[in-house]
């Protein structure tokens, strides 16, 4: 079977419904989507773009997560907050390129460089977790 090479272009739907799941705003949507196409080329592979996309994202929006460190300790817990902030991110991602892009989990795995059982496991429980916080707002 032939694999259908997609072109940057081609993936513009793609990355905005992604980012729009990712920020809940059109404006932060166009911005992440303009900043993505900003750092990529024509000829850009569709791998590579997403891995831009995510870069963009983490390096602009994070997950926005409040891990109540103060100013005066946060010197020595800057890593650990961005890495918090890099796996919250790239669970919702993983989730978001399996339901809306179609990629397999070894694709997702590529983009977000971890072994494929981390993949498998990220979205078994982000799907739960997205799920749980879509009825918290449906509820509330």
């Amino acid at each position: 079977m032939k694999q259908i090479i997609k072109t940057p272009l081609d993936l513009l739907d793609d990355i905005y419904s992604l980012a729009y799941w990712m920020t809940g705003s059109e404006d932060a949507s166009h911005e992440l989507v303009n900043t993505t196409y900003l750092n990529a080329s024509t000829k850009t592979k569709e791998a590579q773009l997403l891995k831009t996309f995510r870069e963009c994202y983490v390096n602009l929006f994070g997950q926005h997560a409040d891990f109540c460190i103060n100013e005066k300790s946060s010197g020595s817990h800057i890593q650990l907050v961005e890495s918090l902030q890099n796996w919250a991110a790239d669970i919702k991602l993983s989730v978001l390129l399996n339901e809306i892009s179609g990629l397999k989990h070894h694709q997702i795995a590529g983009i977000v460089e971890k072994p494929v059982e981390t993949v498998r496991m990220w979205l078994l429980w982000g799907r739960k977790l997205m799920a749980n916080d879509c009825q918290m707002k449906v509820s509330a």
